[in-house]
């Protein structure tokens, strides 16, 4: 019944106060949305689930040291965490996710692709590693744009939401770094 009485802003007050379970209650209240957004974003289950206990290790983390500024706006605020570290996951990892079966399988390492021969896979490897190059030297805004709609194969209205501005805006940041990529391409004569 607490979940439905207590606001955000209190449960986090008891919980700074010493109540676990208060935020136990505040992970019920929001962990579905939370994850979902994970899960849209990583587009794997379990790379899902680590993101989702490290969002609520860091808020944990943050509201012990009481760095939270209080603004009565707790979702909003942990799903930026959440997406923070989707993004901290594809910077490090600079590579697409694993399509992963139930079992936890990478479904690349059980498909054996007959037509790739040791050529094509160096000149792929190539490519991709050309293309991160270039990712890397666009500005930020471009580049999460870049990111979520090619690896995480996110439509723009999604880009759009996560990121908190409007579609037009998810729009004109992709424009512009394909821009920047195409001119960076041709001020180092650089092919792909």
């Amino acid at each position: 019944m607490r979940n439905q009485v207590l606001s955000d802003q209190e449960l986090v007050h008891m919980y700074k106060a010493g109540d676990e379970a208060a935020l136990e209650s505040l992970i019920n209240r929001h962990k579905k949305k939370i994850f979902t957004t994970i899960y849209i974003f990583v587009k794997d289950q379990y790379l899902a689930e680590d993101i989702f206990q490290d969002t609520f290790i860091k808020i944990i983390n943050t509201l012990r040291k009481d760095k939270y500024k209080e603004e009565g706006k707790f979702l909003p605020w942990a799903l930026r965490i959440s997406h923070n570290l989707c993004i901290d996951y594809f910077r490090k990892a600079k590579r697409t996710p694993k399509i992963t079966n139930q079992d936890g399988f990478d479904i690349f390492d059980v498909l054996k692709f007959s037509s790739v021969n040791a050529e094509q896979s160096m000149i792929r490897d190539e490519t991709t590693s050309r293309v991160r190059h270039l990712l890397d030297q666009l500005p930020e805004e471009q580049k999460e744009v870049v990111i979520l709609r090619h690896y995480a194969n996110l439509s723009f209205k999604e880009i759009a939401k996560l990121t908190n501005v409007s579609i037009n805006t998810a729009l004109g940041r992709m424009r512009y770094a394909l821009i920047n990529m195409r001119k960076i391409l041709e001020e180092k004569q650089i092919s792909i």
